[in-house]
């Protein structure tokens, strides 16, 4: 067979092409001397190196790499110092968060106050008393070290943490209904982000669910006709991450409680989206708090600890001290129990709530949640300010007003009037743009809306305004 002489020659430039990729030893030479490596182990820059001389080999075989050029010293080292310098960066890094979601769940959530964050260094690199009792001297329980700010704050007579929500609720079921039936009703049987059910968690516990009343209304007669001698408890879920409006009802938990009394059944909450602030008082929806469940008579309470309480991600277990004790021998507890990190951020951001005002000041979640319009204006104003020299032919500019998201599945119908910067670029898409600012060295993630950018001033700190102007310079430049 003949081998055409087009393509004989490609295969002779390919061949003349893998011959001149460097050496994995002079392509090293190359890094040292441009310092790229300096704080680079070995091994790391011995990996980055045969990456890119594979890609190299890769590009050639398949025609996409032509001329001995793309191959040189000048071509090839930004493209590994590059490369090393993205391996040297943490995957997992800070953000800015310019989306207005203040509870973002893709971004970590709630921050946390810079008392917790001290906190947290103070315990990180030095032994702690987790599991000591400092006035006797013996093994102690890490429960403790938070359990009575919990009880001080909400009036519960015990309480326990766990890692999140979704443990919380597991383990109180499993605990007290393994095998046999909780009633719910039917309009609570949510589902929140990542595909977790009420239902199938539930039937992760051992219990078996009993449905009530219809989608949009149950009564309490409803509870009444399913509770038989197999029920072991009357569960609420509170509906946080949606809403159903029009021709409603649904039964109060003083109601369901004085009900179950009857029967001599403990009534579970699950209040998701806890808090312990009513929001109704700076002019936000009005959310059932922790103690107002518990003073209802709820026998458990969960919730998480990282939505509107604005702490770590944990979950808040609080109640009768007879249930409490109950879960806390589930062996299953172990399994979901908290470490030293979650206990130093909850113990600070607790401390902060004896104090509302200190808390709405200092909690991040909860200032961002309660901050003024014109306050977010007045930080807008500042971020416009520190860009008023960028050529106009490069990007447009204009202060607009928007609605900024809770988020985290709460107060999901409640917008947050706020101020944002809109950027049009001109010399850039707007998915350009995007991509930029999220590949930047601190990455900036806002939100796309009407075919501008917009990046939201109320979920962006005063001390990152600055940090923010610079990085939109540099990628409108």
């Amino acid at each position: 067979m003949t081998i055409p002489v087009s393509a004989a020659s490609a295969a002779v430039e390919a061949q003349a092409l893998l011959r001149a990729i460097p050496k994995v030893d002079e392509a090293l030479a190359w890094l040292s001397p441009a310092g790229s490596s300096a704080a680079a182990p070995a091994r790391l820059t011995k990996i980055v190196v045969r990456q890119i001389l594979a890609e190299c080999r890769r590009d050639i075989l398949a025609g996409r790499l032509r001329r001995p050029e793309e191959l040189s010293r000048e071509r090839l080292l930004p493209r590994l110092a590059g490369r090393l310098a993205a391996r040297l960066r943490p995957n997992f890094r800070p953000v800015i968060n310019a989306t207005g979601v203040v509870v973002h769940t893709n971004l970590g959530r709630s921050l946390l106050p810079e008392t917790a964050a001290a906190n947290l260094a103070a315990v990180a690199f030095r032994y702690s008393n987790l599991e000591l009792d400092l006035e006797t001297g013996k093994r102690g329980s890490r429960y403790s070290l938070v359990e009575n700010l919990l009880c001080e704050l909400t009036g519960a007579e015990a309480g326990l943490v766990v890692n999140n929500n979704a443990a919380a609720v597991l383990l109180v079921l499993q605990t007290l209904a393994a095998g046999r039936e909780v009633v719910v009703s039917r309009g609570q049987l949510v589902e929140i982000g990542g595909s977790f059910r009420i239902p199938e968690v539930m039937a992760r516990s051992g219990a078996r669910l009993v449905e009530v009343g219809a989608t949009n209304r149950t009564h309490l007669r409803d509870y009444e006709r399913a509770i038989g001698a197999d029920t072991a408890l009357l569960l609420k879920v509170h509906t946080s991450n949606y809403r159903i409006s029009g021709f409603t009802a649904e039964v109060a938990a003083g109601e369901l409680v004085e009900l179950a009394a009857r029967y001599d059944l403990p009534v579970m909450e699950d209040l998701g989206s806890g808090s312990l602030l009513d929001f109704s008082r700076y002019g936000l929806e009005k959310e059932p708090t922790v103690q107002e469940v518990l003073k209802a008579g709820v026998d458990v309470v969960t919730f998480s600890g990282d939505k509107l309480l604005g702490g770590p991600q944990a979950g808040l277990i609080l109640g009768r001290r007879a249930i409490i004790e109950q879960v806390k021998k589930n062996p299953l507890n172990r399994a979901l129990r908290i470490d030293k990190f979650t206990l130093a951020a909850l113990e600070s951001v607790l401390r902060l709530y004896f104090d509302e005002e200190q808390a709405r000041a200092e909690i991040p979640t909860l200032r961002m949640l309660t901050t003024p319009y014109a306050e977010v204006r007045r930080r807008a104003n500042r971020l416009r300010r520190r860009l008023k020299d960028l050529p106009p032919e490069s990007c447009g500019l204009e202060l607009v007003r928007v609605n900024s998201r809770v988020g985290g599945g709460s107060l999901p119908e409640m917008p947050l009037p706020s101020c944002a910067l809109a950027l049009n670029p001109r010399k850039l898409s707007l998915n350009q743009l995007e991509k930029s600012l999220r590949r930047a060295a601190i990455p900036v993630i806002g939100r796309i809306e009407n075919d501008r950018l917009l990046l939201d001033l109320r979920t962006v700190a005063d001390r990152e305004v600055a940090e923010l102007a610079a990085i939109l310079r540099e990628v409108l430049a």
